[in-house]
């Protein structure tokens, strides 16, 4: 008989026959979907081979042990956010139980003590836990970044001997979780830092915006320096009103400083206080305190920005000086309306966000009519109006974008996204090469910008060339650990034209956890179901396409984007027409 050493991981359904009771047909269906969906892909994606299904259990073996408790957790959490948003009787949940030790080959099966003890591990798991043998823990302490709770020496059915037993700390695969704690982030090799919310003190829930906008401008103002790792709005603004722990954060968003501070207005004064952090050790590196007229708002900015970047010892490169301290305007309130604009734009997309965004816009360009900035972010919104056809005549609103663009780049032609509108409206005309050239020069402009590095990688993607665009997907979500849904469809995209089709469907379904309502998840998911020959889910997607879009047609989304390659066009065509949406 062979024999070999490995890392065995089982698991089973809570509550299996109690489901199967109340609903045979759905609970079955549900897991089936479960396996596909989530769990298959996660042990594929650590190298993993399932052995065997057992009605409600299954038994996976792995040649690394840190890939077996990666694969655990990750699987947990996925099972955890898909669960948030069902009833309680309808949810699926798993215990699992890992154990690192000898097993016997027989074909395709494996058996042996190795074996035995992974069962019993999962016996001794809550719902929704992993447990796992004190000798897992030995080769994975320090290698992944968990906390491991001792529950002792165990006596198991049918092992001889008792147990050194630990389940995996329960807030690690809570819903609530903010990063997998499996995929540390290593810190980058060059000074990294967050900037948290400044908290508004004011007593008046009015002036949040006043001290988000000074959050946003500190981020855009230090993402812009090349020798610095900057975190985007979307993962800092995570940590809006919460009870903050900086280590926490360091683990989270793989950073080593974090910058925050406290903002309060009172009538035309303003004070604001800053400090700089190192979130390794906890050590203040920096703090001042600045009361100032409220006109002298961008000049706070400035000087935290600079006490940020003498802190860190980082040297500005040639041409970022300029770049760094240039304000676009000098009317506050022209700012504070674009500032909320921004924020309603980098919402979920919808046209009801669209239409206040336009509005604030058109408020901050009658307060200063050369705002670049304001322009750029008006010229995005229509654009959003002919990507998104709300718009009933897309060609004029396109032509406004156009138009919006010009403005600013007569203002501010170092403005990186004026460059990513430059590139969308190119790449929504058809124009390849220009649309790539923009984008590149946004990112150029802009090096820490998650928003500019994902609208290259979704450029790419219509381009043709999806093994960049993934790229650049991944780079985005890494400046936003905790990263928009748009980015996760972004790298889903560039997957599934890479025939991946199990990877993409892992990240489509991310994205619609995150926003049901968002149609292009939707639209992915169904064309990757079709692929793999899942014509029923395939269909239950593409009715999810027409509940959010009752006028969707696959001809109607062609028209304000097309491939670069006819066959990526002709592919995807083909899989949403057999789906069931309409041509």
């Amino acid at each position: 008989m062979d024999r070999r050493l490995a890392a065995i991981l089982a698991t089973d359904v809570v509550g299996y026959s109690r489901l199967i009771r109340a609903d045979e047909e759905g609970t079955i269906a549900a897991l089936k979907s479960l396996r596909a969906d989530l769990i298959d892909p996660k042990i594929a994606a650590h190298h993993g081979r399932i052995v065997k299904l057992m009605g409600d259990g299954m038994l996976a073996e792995f040649p690394s042990v840190v890939d077996a408790v990666r694969a655990a957790v990750e699987t947990q959490q996925a099972v955890a956010e898909h669960n948030s948003g069902l009833p309680e009787d309808k949810r699926i949940e798993f215990r699992v139980g890992i154990n690192l030790g000898d097993i016997i080959i027989d074909g395709d099966d494996i058996y042996g003590d190795g074996v035995n003890v992974a069962a019993r591990m999962e016996g001794l798991a809550e719902p929704g836990g992993i447990c796992m043998s004190g000798t897992v823990v030995d080769h994975v302490k320090g290698k992944v970044e968990l906390d491991f709770e001792d529950m002792g020496e165990q006596q198991v059915k049918n092992i001889s001997e008792p147990i050194r037993v630990y389940r995996v700390a329960s807030d690690a695969l809570s819903v609530s979780t903010v990063r997998p704690p499996s995929t540390v982030l290593p810190l980058p090799d060059k000074p990294s830092i967050a900037v948290l919310p400044f908290v508004n003190m004011s007593g008046d829930p009015e002036q949040e915006f006043f001290s988000d906008g000074i959050t946003e401008d500190l981020i855009t103002t230090l993402s812009r320096i090349l020798g610095l790792f900057v975190i985007a709005r979307t993962s800092s603004f995570v940590y809006k009103d919460k009870a903050i722990d900086v280590k926490q954060v360091s683990r989270d968003l793989g950073v080593h400083y974090v910058l925050e501070g406290s903002v309060r207005t009172a009538a035309n004064r303003v004070r604001v206080t800053a400090q700089l952090i190192d979130a390794r050790t906890g050590l203040h590196l920096w703090a001042n305190r600045y009361d100032r007229d409220l006109t002298d708002v961008f000049a706070v900015q400035d000087e935290i920005t600079t006490n940020v970047v003498r802190a860190l010892q980082v040297a500005l490169v040639e041409g970022e000086q300029a770049r760094v301290w240039h304000h676009s305007t000098d009317n506050v309130q022209a700012w504070s309306y674009l500032t909320q604009a921004v924020v309603h734009f980098h919402k979920i997309i919808a046209r009801e966000g669209n239409e206040t965004a336009r509005k604030l816009l058109e408020e901050a360009l009658q307060l200063d009519p050369d705002y670049a900035a304001a322009w750029v972010w008006l010229g995005h919104i229509h654009w959003h109006d002919v990507r998104f056809l709300w718009s009933d005549a897309p060609d004029e609103s396109l032509a406004k974008a156009a138009e919006c663009a010009e403005r600013a780049r007569a203002l501010d032609d170092d403005y990186s996204e004026l460059h990513t509108l430059l590139g969308a409206i190119h790449l929504i005309r058809g124009e390849y090469d220009a649309a790539i050239e923009s984008c590149e020069r946004a990112v150029a402009l802009d090096p820490n910008g998650a928003y500019v590095t994902g609208f290259l990688g979704y450029a790419l993607n219509w381009a043709g060339r999806p093994e960049e665009a993934l790229n650049c997907a991944q780079k985005a979500m890494r400046f936003s650990p905790l990263h928009a849904p748009w980015h996760v469809v972004v790298a889903a995209h560039a997957n599934r034209l890479l025939g991946r089709y199990e990877e993409a469907v892992v990240l489509y379904q991310r994205s619609i956890k995150q926003a049901p309502e968002y149609i292009l998840p939707h639209i992915g998911l169904t064309a990757c179901y079709t692929a793999m020959g899942r014509l029923e889910d395939a269909r239950a997607q593409a009715a999810e396409v027409l509940r959010i879009d009752p006028g969707y047609s696959i001809g109607r989304y062609a028209t304000v984007l097309t491939y670069q390659q006819p066959e990526h066009a002709q592919r995807s065509r083909d899989a949403l027409r057999e789906a069931g949406l309409p041509e």
